[in-house]
């Protein structure tokens, strides 16, 4: 799937780590998804399916309160994105294959990959994958780099795949419209919004920058 065919304005994905925010996690998902945010991955590892769930579900309606069309994608457990009525789910390479997903989510699901590599970007692509998270462009904001950044280079030549591609890794609103222009779908962020006293401005800063883009 291209960038066009995803969204009709670059895409901010906010990708929800609990351990980082500043603010009570509710507060800071109601001031993103009304401050412009398109998609938010709720990615929890530690929770047991139950209490993600209700996570997931309460975090849904709020979005859905502040921006009626804002996605909700839960990261690798499938069986929680059923039971929530989320809008997809992403995966990690070891999670279930691509077409195993979608044939329990449907062909409506939105269903990413992490990948860290540009050849990684072509595997998920044909692998029919709707969009990827390339990662990390610059070093992480919201936790200790494990791998070199790639840079804007590297951006580029992944999106030549075919496939829509959502920067990831230390973005900032400064430097996000590069980012656009190299090729992106989109960025998704997490301590750029969540590690903000003010999330709201935050998210309405990288919207403007992704917009301008």
């Amino acid at each position: 799937m291209t960038a066009r065919e995803l969204a009709s304005r670059p895409l901010l994905c906010l990708v929800l780590d609990r351990s980082v925010c500043t603010l009570p996690v509710d507060e800071a998902v109601r001031a993103a998804a009304g401050s412009g945010v398109d998609w938010i991955q709720v990615r929890e590892r530690e929770l047991d399916a139950k209490p993600l769930l209700e996570l997931v579900t309460q975090l849904r309606e709020i979005a859905r309160e502040e921006h009626p069309a804002c996605r909700l994608i839960v990261n690798r457990r499938i069986d929680v994105a059923l039971a929530s009525g989320a809008d997809g789910a992403h995966l990690g390479f070891d999670a279930l294959p691509v077409e195993e997903a979608r044939a329990l989510l449907g062909n409506d699901a939105l269903i990413g990959i992490s990948t860290h590599h540009p050849d990684e970007v072509a595997l998920s692509a044909r692998a029919g994958a709707d969009y990827v998270h390339l990662a990390p462009i610059h070093a992480p904001k919201s936790k200790a780099a494990t791998r070199a950044p790639l840079g804007v280079e590297a951006l580029n030549k992944a999106c030549s795949h075919g496939v829509a591609v959502i920067a990831q890794g230390g973005v900032e609103a400064e430097g996000a419209g590069e980012l656009v222009q190299a090729g992106a779908a989109g960025i998704a962020v997490t301590g750029a919004i969540l590690m903000s006293k003010d999330p709201g401005k935050a998210t309405a800063a990288l919207r403007t920058a992704l917009d301008a883009g």
